[in-house]
């Protein structure tokens, strides 16, 4: 009894209706066309709109043995913005996790981490040696903002 149970119509002897195979046939060309309208007229496409770079920095990541946290322009290598011990949990823990993502591939610190500020406002934080971006605003305004302050500071040394 279990076997006729795990067994199709046609297992059995039996064909399926022509009606099913037909709406099957059916529902697969409709899916097919649709597809191809869609791709060729954009037409039910989402799709995001291309930000612009408004601004970059390549940046180096840097502990302190008092628990502070510097950053420096990887073009000069002058301090850009000093992380307070105890302070931006948000900065040391994003930087961190892709410091490790670095070591555990094997890569070294000789590459720089890429802050940008795109055009529709947001942040996001680039390791090319990984390839990995973290779109900081995801995370909340209070975190992105944290790093929108490497920002200010960098155009405060300018």
């Amino acid at each position: 009894m279990s076997g006729l149970l795990t067994q199709g119509p046609a297992a059995r002897g039996r064909p399926l209706p022509r009606p099913i195979l037909a709406g099957a046939a059916a529902l697969v060309a409709f899916a097919l066309a649709a597809t191809s309208i869609g791709r060729i007229t954009g037409v039910g496409r989402l799709e995001m709109p291309q930000e612009r770079v408004v601004e970059t920095l390549a940046l180096r990541f840097e502990d302190r043995d008092d628990g502070a946290v510097l950053v420096r322009d990887a073009q000069d290598g002058r301090t850009v913005y000093t992380v307070a011990p105890g302070t931006n949990g948000f900065i040391r823990a994003t930087v961190r996790g892709l410091v490790q993502e670095r070591k555990r591939s094997g890569i070294g610190a000789e590459t720089p981490f890429t802050l940008t500020h795109w055009s529709d406002g947001t942040i996001s934080l680039e390791d090319s040696t990984i390839g990995r971006r973290v779109a900081l605003d995801a995370f909340g305004p209070t975190n992105a903002e944290a790093f929108a302050q490497i920002f200010a500071a960098r155009s405060a040394l300018r």
